[in-house]
Order: C-alpha cells, then structure tokens, then sequence
C-alpha cells in the first residue's frame, strides 16, 4: 500500500485564503499611505535639490538662474520644472539658454502649488549672481514665498526667505510652515 499523500483540504483551502485577504485588507490603506509620503517627500527632495542648484550655480556664474515649470504656461508645477540660465528675463527656458537641469512630471495626482510675491505667471524662482532670490526682470527686486506639495493628507512645503534660502518643512508638524494656497 503506497503511503499517504499529504494535502489540503478543500476548507483549509478557503480558510487559509479567507485569512490572507482580511490581512491584506488591513494592510492596504497604510501601504497606500505609505506610498504617498514617499511620493511627497521624493518630489519636494528633488524640487528642494533644483532650487539648492539653482542658487549655487547663479553664484558660481554670476548671473540669473530660474527654476520654472517646464509646462507652456509656465503655471503647473507637477509637470515638471527646469533649472536654466534667464539670459533674457522672462522666467521661461527659451532658444539660446542653457538648461542645467530637467525634472520630469510628478506622481500622479501630486498637487504642487506656488505662493510667491510675484504672484503673476508664469511662476518661477529666480536667484542673481549673489544668490539671493529675485525677479526674472529685476535682479534688485525679491520673489519670496513657499512650494507646497499635497498628495492625500501628506504635506511638504519649502519655504524660500527673501535671501533665497530654501527649507523643508512639515506643516503638521512645524510652526511657521505654512502652505502655499492657505
């Protein structure tokens, strides 16, 4: 007589699924937001990183660098933005200018807003030869403010002070790290 074969029933089966689908239900919203602070938190290190180049390479060169959404418009960051040299002042990368740096689009549904003192787009940040923040057109005129990004409830803003240094913040958790848009 052949030995036994060791196997499932067909309700350890069903019990053992019925198991891993309620665990898994558990675990799929703080995956979910899981994935939306990582998100959030890539997105503003990498918009954080563009401005720290930006103001770096103005000084270096000694000329105006901007950071500026890449879209037409000049008005959505979430399309991406571009660190390029304004030779021109219009705050947008045109024929002619040197491009250091592109980023491509942000997650999807990743909400990135501006609240600066040039409040008239195309949106922009702009940083003169002594690395302080300034208009396209204007090297003596400041453009300050603050970068939010929202996904879901995660939050991220980089504020920018009228010397152009910029910071990460959390505005859930810091005082004076309030959002563009509020």
């Amino acid at each position: 007589m052949p030995p036994p074969v060791a196997a499932f029933t067909l309700v350890e089966a069903m019990v053992t699924l019925a198991v891993a689908a309620i665990l898994l239900g558990a675990a799929a919203p703080a995956y979910h937001a899981m994935l939306e602070r990582h998100a959030v938190r890539a997105a503003s290190a990498d918009l954080l990183a563009a401005l720290h180049l930006a103001r770096s390479q103005a000084i270096g060169r000694g000329e105006n660098i901007v950071v500026a959404p890449v879209d037409a418009a000049g008005t959505a960051w979430r399309d991406g933005w571009a660190v390029f040299a304004d030779t021109d002042g219009d705050a947008r990368p045109g024929p002619g200018e040197t491009v250091l740096f592109r980023h491509g689009p942000a997650a999807d549904r990743l909400d990135i807003r501006s609240r600066l003192s040039d409040t008239t787009p195309p949106f922009y940040v702009a940083y003169n030869g002594a690395g302080r923040s300034c208009r396209a057109g204007n090297n003596l005129a400041t453009n300050w403010g603050t970068l939010s990004l929202q996904l879901g409830s995660t939050r991220r803003n980089i504020k920018i002070n009228m010397l152009g240094r910029a910071r990460l913040c959390d505005p859930q958790k810091e005082t004076g790290c309030d959002s563009a848009g509020e």
